[in-house]
C-alpha cells in the first residue's frame, strides 16, 4: 500500500509520505518534524519534555495477545516470522467502544479512495462500534488542504496531520485548534483503551503539542533509514561483492555499469550517502550539541559536504540511471527490470517489490546492504523521531464524539495476531481476501478498497509482519538490529519542537541545492554561500535558541 505517486530523485515531502503509507501498512512508520509548546495562553514555541511531559503521559501498558518471534532490539521493529493461525487469532477489544454516533475524519489518502458505504468501511464501523465518514484528500497535495481547513472555522471531528506537514502556520494551528486529551488518556484513563496503552511512552511523548497532549501517534522504529537495497541474485551472477566503503562503491559501481547493456549501478544514493557519512536529519531533528556545548546544524557538519561531493562524484562518473538524473520515471520499477542494482529507498519497499515480483520474476532475490561508515569503519547513525503522523480531535468536540474517535483510534492500533488488526489491514474474508495455504490473499476487490484509511489513525509498536514472505520480515528487523548498534540519540530526540515562525523557512533552500549540486547544476561555493547565507540571516539566532530550549528542557540524548 504505497502512494503511486512516482519519483525519481529523492524530495524530501513526496519520500516521506511514501514511507509513511508503505511503513504504516506492513510495519509502522518513520519520524520527523513535530511541534510543541507551553500553555494555550503561552507562546506555541519551544517544547515540552522531561517531567513536565511525564506527567501528561497515558500509563505504558504492554500488548500480551502476539509475543514477537524476533522482539525489539537496538531501536529496531519486532518482527513476526511464524504462521499465524487465522482460526485462533486473538481478540484485543473485547467489547465496542463506540457508540454508533456519527463522526467526521480527515485523512491524506494515496490513490483512489474507496465509495463511502463500501463494504471494508462498513465492516470497520459494525466491529468498532463507529460511523465514520471519511473526508479523505490527496495526500500529494494534503498541505494545501490541511492549511486552508485549519484557517476555517469549519473542521472536521478528527483530522489526520503528518509531521512533514509541521510547518508554518499548520504547526501553531495544532495547538490553536485541536483538544487537550489528558482528560480521557492521561495516567490510567487510558487503560479503557487498551491498545492505545500499549503504544510506547515515547511515542506519546511526541504527541504532546501546545503543553497538552493532543495527538494520537503512529509509532515508529527509531532504527529507521533510507536502506539501500541491491539485487542480490544479480551481485551472485557476476560474483560482485558487496561493497564496505565509498570508495569501494565507486569501484564497484564503475565496474557494474555498462550503458550499452542498459545496466546502471545506482539510483541517486543521496539518501543513502547521509548515513554513510554520519550526517543528521533534516528538521529539527538535525540539531545537537557538539562537545563544545553549541547546537549546530547539520548543513554545518563537515560531512554535510562530503556526503553530497561523493554523491556528486557518482553522478559525474555516470553510473547513475540518467532517469535517476533527469528525475523521472520510477527509480523502483528500474530496480526490479535490473536497470539499477542498488536502489536506497524505505524499507517497507523490500517487502513491497519482493510481493509484487513473486510471480512473474521468481528467481529476483533483494537484500540490503549494511551501512558502512564512509572510509569502511563502524558507521555514525542517528535515531530517527519515536513518531511522525498523529491524529487529533478538533476542539469543541463533544464527549461522545470524542469517545468515538478514540474508540476508532483503539481498533486501529490492534497488535498484530488480532483479529482487530487483521480486519484494518485485510478487510473480510470472502469479500477482501481469501485464505491460501494459511496466507490471506486481497483480492481486486480487497485492493482497491482495503487502503489507507484506518491504518492512518493509530498504530501498535513498530512491527514487521509478512505472513507470505516471513523471510522478508526477520532479514527487515535483524538489518535494523545490526544498524541499531551504531545509533546515537541527538540532542533533539524525542522532543516536539516548534521553532519560531521567523525562522520557518530558513533551511528549506537546501533540499532544491542539495538535488541540482549533485546532478552537476550548481557548485560546491553555491552550497557553500548557502551554508553562510543561513547562518547570517538567522541560523546562528536560531542555534542561541536552540540552546535556550535545550538548557530549559534537558537533552533528548
Amino acid at each position: 500500500m504505497t502512494p503511486n505517486a512516482a519519483f525519481s530523485g529523492p524530495s524530501r515531502r513526496s519520500f516521506l509520505a511514501s514511507t509513511a503509507v508503505a511503513t504504516a501498512a506492513v510495519a509502522g512508520g518513520m519520524p520527523l518534524l513535530a511541534a510543541c509548546g507551553g500553555s494555550d495562553s503561552e507562546s506555541r514555541e519551544g517544547a515540552t519534555s522531561g517531567k513536565a511531559a511525564d506527567k501528561l503521559l497515558p500509563t505504558f501498558v504492554a500488548s500480551t495477545v502476539a509475543k514477537p518471534d524476533l522482539p525489539s532490539k537496538n531501536g529496531s521493529a519486532a518482527g513476526y516470522t511464524g504462521k499465524v493461525d487465522l482460526a485462533a487469532l486473538a481478540t484485543s477489544v473485547p467489547e465496542k467502544l463506540g457508540t454508533g454516533s456519527p463522526f467526521k475524519i480527515m485523512s491524506p489518502f494515496w490513490g483512489s479512495p474507496p465509495k463511502p458505504g463500501c463494504a471494508y468501511y462498513t465492516a470497520l464501523d459494525s466491529a468498532a462500534g463507529t460511523k465514520v465518514t471519511w473526508q479523505n484528500q490527496d495526500g500529494n497535495t494534503y498541505g494545501e488542504k490541511l492549511g486552508a481547513v485549519l484557517a476555517s472555522s469549519s473542521i472536521p471531528d478528527m483530522v489526520v496531520v503528518p509531521g512533514w506537514e509541521l510547518v508554518g502556520k499548520i504547526a501553531n494551528a495544532v495547538t490553536a485548534k485541536f483538544m487537550d486529551l489528558g482528560p480521557y488518556l492521561a495516567g490510567d484513563k487510558v487503560k479503557k483503551y487498551p491498545n492505545l496503552a500499549a503504544i510506547p511512552s515515547d511515542a506519546w511523548r511526541m504527541g504532546i503539542f501546545g503543553g497538552a497532549l493532543r495527538g494520537i501517534p503512529m509509532p515508529a522504529a527509531t532504527a529507521n533509514w533510507i536502506t539501500p537495497l541491491y539485487r542480490k541474485d544479480i551481485f551472485d551472477k557476476k560474483g560482485y561483492s558487496v561493497p564496505k566503503s565509498t570508495d569501494e562503491f565507486m569501484s564497484w559501481a564503475k565496474e557494474a555499469t555498462s550503458a550499452k547493456a542498459k545496466v546502471w549501478a545506482c539510483g541517486d544514493m543521496t539518501w543513502s550517502a547521509w548515513s554513510m557519512f554520519g550526517v543528521r536529519g533534516s528538521g529539527t531533528i538535525g540539531w545537537d550539541i557538539g562537545s563544545d556545548g553549541k547546537p549546530t546544524y547539520r548543513v554545518e557538519q563537515p560531512e554535510y559536504l562530503e556526503a553530497l561531493e561523493w554523491v556528486r562524484k557518482l553522478f559525474d562518473a555516470g553510473v547513475v540511471h540518467p532517469d535517476d538524473k533527469a528525475r523521472s520515471g520510477d527509480a523502483g520499477q528500474r530496480f526490479t527490470a535490473g536497470q539499477i542494482l542498488v536502489w536506497n529507498t524505505n524499507i517497507a519497499d523490500w517487502y513491497g517489490r519482493t510481493a509484487e515480483q513473486a510471480q512473474s520474476n521468481p528467481d529476483l532475490k533483494i537484500e540490503a546492504m549494511d551501512l558502512f561508515g564512509a572510509d569502511g569503519g563502524d558507521p555514525q547513525l542517528y535515531a530517527s523521531q519515536p513518531a511522525i503522523i498523529w491524529s487529533l480531535i478538533r476542539k469543541g468536540a463533544s464527549k461522545e464524539t470524542v469517545e468515538n474517535a478514540l474508540a476508532a483510534a483503539d481498533f486501529a492500533a490492534a497488535p498484530y495476531g488480532t483479529k482487530e488488526r487483521m480486519l484494518v489491514d485485510y478487510g473480510v474474508e470472502g469479500t477482501h481476501y481469501t485464505v491460501k495455504d494459511g496466507v490471506p490473499v486481497k483480492n481486486d476487490l480487497g485492493n482497491s478498497e482495503v487502503l489507507n484509511a484506518w491504518v492512518m489513525l493509530a498504530a501498535p509498536a513498530a512491527y514487521f509482519a509478512h505472513p507470505d514472505f516471513p523471510e522478508v520480515a526477520r532479514k527487515q528487523v535483524e538489518w535494523q538490529q545490526r544498524m541499531g548498534a551504531f545509533m546515537k540519540k541527538t540532542s533533539t530526540y524525542g522532543m516536539n519542537i516548534v521553532e519560531p515562525s521567523r525562522y520557518a523557512n530558513l533551511a528549506s533552500q537546501f533540499e532544491q541545492l542539495e538535488i541540482d549540486y549533485v546532478r552537476g547544476n550548481k557548485k560546491l561555493s553555491d552550497v557553500q554561500a548557502a551554508i553562510s547565507t543561513w547562518k547570517s540571516s538567522g541560523g546562528d539566532k536560531l542555534r542561541d535558541w536552540y540552546k535556550e530550549l535545550i538548557d530549559k528542557n534537558g537533552s533528548g540524548n
